[in-house]
């Protein structure tokens, strides 16, 4: 079975819905915040499980034999919950990308929602509650920011450019990365989500990432596309389609960077 634009239309309204009145719970919880070790280097807070449960409710109330997986789940593992009928769609959510941002009253962090179709995102909303920043794309359609369509553009990595780079690379950096130091003015936000949608935007001419998530990237990977950039992991390879029903935490490197960055940023990692 497949979707239609119309099925898209709807999965898109819901999701750019949901995004919403999680981002405007968080922004009215930052300033009670606790927070709690979930890993080695990953905090979790109240308002997490909270705006993940409206970004949840709110989509059922639309689509009840859809299914979900989200990054909080009962005791550290991942939330999911199959779905029920045909078409087989998943959706994929991060509450709140940037917790380590939020717990510190950093108000730097979004709220991740996509929609998948047989392994592949298929609409994507990564909403920025402190600016009231809604990025969104449909597959297939265009990459907008508050209705206005965004695109990648074409300039290179240099002394003017940004490059967003992961704080994951652990004890040693690679060359490489320093070498990007050395050209760029590199960036790093605390949210990956966002690092893909200022990709789109054309904000940064390049993001890195070392140990994303599926909720993670899902909706950033469909804007970032959308607006024209190559999304990647570092052998440049296609990351998607995903087995969903099999997906349980696993990681990923990735590149996403406009059409004439890409290509060299790849050769530059492989090398």
């Amino acid at each position: 079975m497949s979707l239609e634009q119309k099925d898209l239309s709807d999965i898109l309204e819901a999701a750019i819905v949901a995004a919403r009145l999680a981002g405007q719970h968080a922004m009215e919880q930052m300033h009670y915040v606790k927070a709690v070790k979930k890993s080695e280097n990953e905090l979790v807070t109240q308002a997490d499980r909270q705006c993940q449960r409206i970004i949840i409710q709110r989509i059922k109330e639309t689509f009840p034999d859809h299914g979900f997986i989200a990054e909080e789940g009962e005791e550290g593992r991942v939330f999911k919950r199959p779905p029920t009928e045909e078409p087989a769609v998943w959706w994929v959510i991060d509450p709140i990308d940037g917790t380590n941002n939020f717990a510190h009253g950093i108000p730097l962090f979004a709220v991740s929602v996509a929609a998948l179709f047989e392994g592949r995102p298929i609409v994507g909303v990564v909403f920025e509650p402190a600016t009231d920043s809604m990025f969104t794309a449909v597959m297939g359609g265009e990459a907008q920011l508050d209705g206005r369509r965004i695109t990648t553009g074409d300039e290179e990595i240099g002394p003017l450019t940004s490059v967003s780079l992961d704080s994951h690379f652990g004890d040693t950096l690679p060359a490489w990365v320093c070498e990007i130091i050395r050209q760029s003015r590199f960036r790093n936000l605390g949210t990956t989500a966002l690092h893909l949608a200022y990709v789109a935007k054309g904000g940064l001419v390049a993001a890195v990432m070392c140990t994303p998530k599926l909720w993670d990237i899902a909706a950033g990977v469909v804007i970032a596309e959308a607006a024209g950039a190559k999304v990647t992991d570092w052998t440049g390879q296609e990351i998607f389609p995903i087995d969903l029903d099999n997906y349980e935490k696993q990681s990923f490197r990735i590149v996403a960077a406009n059409g004439k960055v890409h290509p060299k940023l790849v050769e530059t990692i492989r090398a």
